[in-house]
């Protein structure tokens, strides 16, 4: 369905990462982790893009969350105002968590974070009794986007925990430095044999996710992947 919506706030997230809310539609109902379609412009100057809900769909509200890139859609969405309109079409997409699952695991770099941070806030919404294990890679500690959000909400339900790791850390980082590995996935998540996996992200990094925990054994049928074509 197509539906059209206003501006109703913007929050620069990172430096280059901007989360953009919508009035929620009456009749638009959406499972966490989908995506929409968002139209821009008139005209010649017509531009649509597809992007994964960052909200949960217990919120009063919808949610995109864009880095930056300096393209002219990226450009085009960093420039909405507040009341200005845009058309979305959807929702579309099979990577969703509705509570189907007791134990989940989910792996995630830069902005691949949206879908994911749809669920957990999704379960702890419902107050949903599934234990999901966050590890969160991004270069620097300026780059976790939500950071506060997921912090808080593993602080307000023991069923959530977050683990944030960091490839290129400052001098005052205390927390997991390096890219996802093995290694790191067995010392947080013991029982990840049991878990059902999520992972999103940039292509490269879901495939090189997929892989990893194919050779720990995971079977296929316990992956679900959203991969970010590009960050135009």
């Amino acid at each position: 369905m197509t539906f059209e919506t206003i501006v109703v706030e913007t929050i620069q997230r990172t430096p280059d990462i901007k989360s953009i809310r919508f009035e929620k539609p009456q009749r638009f109902h959406y499972l966490a982790g989908q995506y929409v379609f968002i139209t821009l412009g008139d005209g010649p100057d017509r531009i649509t893009k597809h992007f994964t809900l960052s909200s949960s769909p217990t919120e009063g509200f919808l949610e995109i969350t864009k880095r930056l890139t300096g393209h002219p859609f990226s450009n085009a969405l960093a420039g909405l105002n507040l009341g200005d309109r845009v058309s979305i079409k959807g929702p579309y997409g099979a990577f969703t968590f509705q509570g189907e699952y007791d134990k989940v695991g989910m792996l995630s770099g830069g902005i691949g974070i949206a879908p994911l941070r749809s669920m957990i806030k999704y379960s702890v919404d419902q107050e949903l009794n599934a234990s999901i294990i966050l590890f969160y890679s991004n270069s620097r500690e300026s780059d976790i986007a939500f950071r506060d959000e997921l912090e808080g909400m593993q602080r307000e339900n023991p069923n959530i925990k977050v683990i944030e790791t960091i490839t290129r850390p400052g001098l005052d980082w205390k927390g997991v430095i390096g890219r996802i590995n093995a290694e790191m996935v067995k010392k947080f998540m013991p029982d990840y044999i049991e878990r059902t996996f999520y992972t999103s992200g940039p292509q490269k990094m879901v495939d090189a996710m997929v892989s990893l925990l194919r050779e720990m054994g995971i079977p296929k049928e316990q992956i679900k992947q959203e991969r970010f074509p590009g960050y135009d």
